[in-house]
């Protein structure tokens, strides 16, 4: 044996201290680990030899050199073993909010925490200083049940339901001719042409808009020579569910926050606004044997919307988001303050609360 070489009695039992844990250690892990492990078991499996691979033992003559270098490297991973969450400022900031939150299958109970790290907006980084900036991007964040027999349906013809379902969100939300103030044939051709109010509704809305008739109850648009996107990315988080409804149809409802950051159309523009956008949307896939209706569309069950820094002018069929100067002369919102993240409030009850007050405020956007 070397005069430097560990002797294997001496390394195997210093490898049994190790992984059982110095004495004293709390065996309950940090909340960082908790959050950690939560988020890995949601995730698919980890690529091969990830956090598994166990270096073969130097043997042979190393000298005092190789015990030092591995005496080193086992104290480092019994530290991260024992205190993990001390060591994350060593690839990253270590802030417990950089996880995304996991997607919403229900009502959450309370509003998403404050961003730790204050700060304005960018053309860069659109969503500093918003919870949005860890929700999903876009339809990602227009996550679907599984699908099952339900009313009249199939469990394969429920999947087709959902999926037309998200795509009319998709084509009515996230579109960027739509949100640059065009006309979605898409979404609309998916709207059952026998329902007349609705039909109606979908004629006037674009070229006289009131506040019954409103694009914006279903649709997300922007004045293209006022405003445009900042990037090519909007923010999204919400829920779509569904359940059996009148007559055997399938209603899906859909109940989505979607997060639109802007600048001015002018070239060079770079202050960023946001507009902050509730949609609920419920509709009924009808059977057509029972309700007249075209194959392959829907029928609009209720739509409303609740939005932020949108504009509180007469309805133009727009959202006009006001920027730094626009606030700065701006009187304050005459409704109750609400906090425009905050998904633990039913629609029914926010639309309640700004019910006959004018338009509200933000406390934060």
């Amino acid at each position: 044996m070397g005069e430097g070489s560990i002797p294997d009695e001496e390394w195997e039992r210093f490898l049994r201290e190790a992984a059982a844990g110095a004495p004293g250690a709390p065996r309950e892990p940090s909340a960082r680990a908790r959050m950690v492990t939560r988020r890995l078991k949601e995730q698919p499996a980890p690529p091969e030899g990830w956090r598994t691979h166990t270096p073969a033992r130097p043997r042979g003559r190393g000298g005092k050199g190789w015990y030092a270098f591995g005496l080193m490297a086992a104290l480092a991973l019994l530290v991260v073993a024992l205190t993990p969450g001390r060591l994350t400022g060593w690839w990253g900031n270590g802030d417990a909010d950089a996880v995304p939150p996991a997607a919403e299958t229900a009502r959450p109970t309370a509003p998403p925490p404050t961003e730790a790290a204050a700060g304005l907006p960018t053309v860069d980084e659109p969503f500093r200083g918003s919870p949005a900036r860890l929700w999903s991007d876009g339809a990602t964040g227009l996550g679907l049940p599984a699908a099952r027999a339900t009313g009249w349906m199939t469990e394969a013809e429920v999947a087709r339901a959902l999926d037309r379902s998200r795509d009319f969100l998709i084509a009515s939300s996230l579109d960027p001719g739509v949100l640059r103030g065009e006309r979605s044939a898409k979404a609309i051709a998916a709207v059952n042409p026998q329902q007349r109010d609705v039909q109606d509704y979908l004629e006037t809305a674009f070229t006289a808009p009131t506040p019954e008739n409103d694009p914006l109850l279903l649709f997300s648009r922007f004045d293209g020579t006022e405003v445009r996107l900042a990037g090519d990315v909007v923010k999204t988080r919400g829920r779509i569910t569904y359940r059996e409804g009148k007559r055997g149809a399938v209603e899906v409802s859909s109940d989505v926050t979607y997060v639109y950051p802007l600048v001015r159309a002018a070239s060079g523009s770079d202050e960023v606004a946001r507009t902050i956008v509730r949609r609920e949307v419920v509709m009924s896939w009808d059977d057509p044997a029972k309700v007249f209706i075209e194959p392959g569309t829907f029928s609009l069950v209720s739509y409303r919307v609740d939005s932020a820094n949108g504009g509180c002018s007469p309805s133009t069929g727009y959202f006009t988001p006001e920027f730094s100067a626009e606030r700065a002369v701006t009187d304050e919102g005459e409704g109750p303050e609400s906090d425009p993240y905050d998904r633990s409030t039913p629609m029914d009850t926010r639309m309640r609360e700004a019910d006959g007050v004018g338009c509200g405020r933000a406390s934060r956007l």
